[in-house]
């Protein structure tokens, strides 16, 4: 059976930038602005504060992990600190090991993070299937994949790029699929928490080329056109006949980069009867013509 959630994260392509292991002692705070880019974090030891995108600080224990897929300002503090205190940078004190806080007290906090990216020129597409933050407590195997990500990461092992990638790849689908902690807004990952949805979008996802309308994918759920239109609106945070064209956009867009369909083949593919009309869904939806995305992306599709 296809599985949604390892479809967008396979088609993300995450690359690690990179891990290192972080020590707090003292009061402290920390601020990083991002770029929408990928974060986690591994709570080993202690206990702090995170505040993602100016939202309210989210307590975080040992044994915690939180997953951002597209991150922009990130404050970190320890536990209980004072507004007041001015943000600092941390110290390195070792090949990707850090320190921050008082340099000579106690530590009270020990946590593995990263960074990763997403090779995909799709990435911003994808990400909006995703959740805006996935919270998880609770799970060694998400700290285990963690620290096996950093340790790579620091190799010169033979096909180490390719095992990271893997790696990546397992560390987010479990991340995601947790049901140990909340996920905050909407996307894909609380869609097939959903019984009733989850089967429309495994169905979408199975079989992208049927003429699928809000009334087939509501019986794919068994629940009533309006019913399932106002649930999947809700949960997703998109309309049903939005997912499925951002979903099939997304395949085009691989295909296109494979090279390895004519143009025609593409457009069925995705459920579009001829490349004309399928041409102009493409281009309404990302603003350039299928022959011009593929000239662009550095391939150029058979039969465009």
């Amino acid at each position: 059976m296809t599985d949604p959630l390892s479809e967008v994260v396979t088609l993300l392509q995450p690359t690690a930038r990179f891990s290192k292991r972080v020590e707090g002692s003292g009061h402290w705070r920390i601020r990083r602005e991002g770029q929408g880019d990928p974060f986690y974090a591994a709570v080993l030891e202690g206990t702090c504060e995170l505040s993602i995108d100016g939202r309210p600080p989210l307590t975080l224990l040992a044994g915690d992990f939180v997953l951002i897929p597209a991150v922009q300002m990130l404050e970190n503090a320890s536990a209980g600190a004072s507004q007041d205190i001015e943000p600092s940078i941390p110290t390195r004190i070792g090949e990707d090991h850090f320190r921050i806080g008082n340099l000579d007290g106690p530590v009270n906090l020990r946590v593995q993070l990263g960074h990763c990216s997403f090779a995909s020129p799709d990435a911003a597409l994808l990400v909006s299937l995703l959740p805006d933050l996935v919270h998880v407590r609770g799970e060694q195997r998400l700290a285990t994949l963690v620290q096996m990500v950093g340790e790579e990461a620091r190799s010169r092992r033979p096909a180490r790029e390719v095992v990271l990638e893997r790696l990546l790849e397992v560390l987010l689908i479990e991340a995601l699929r947790s049901r140990s902690g909340p996920a905050e807004g909407a996307g894909l990952v609380l869609g097939l928490a959903d019984e009733r949805l989850a089967a429309a979008l495994r169905a979408v996802h199975a079989r992208p080329a049927h003429a699928w309308s809000v009334v087939t994918l509501a019986a794919e759920a068994a629940l009533s056109r309006s019913a399932f239109s106002a649930r999947f609106t809700k949960v997703m945070g998109m309309a049903p006949m939005e997912y499925l064209l951002t979903w099939r956009m997304a395949l085009a867009k691989r295909l296109l980069r494979d090279r390895e369909l004519g143009l025609q083949q593409v457009a069925e593919r995705v459920g579009y009867a001829s490349a004309v009309t399928f041409g102009v869904a493409f281009a309404r939806h990302t603003g350039v013509s299928p022959a011009r995305y593929a000239r662009a992306n550095g391939t150029q599709a058979p039969g465009v």
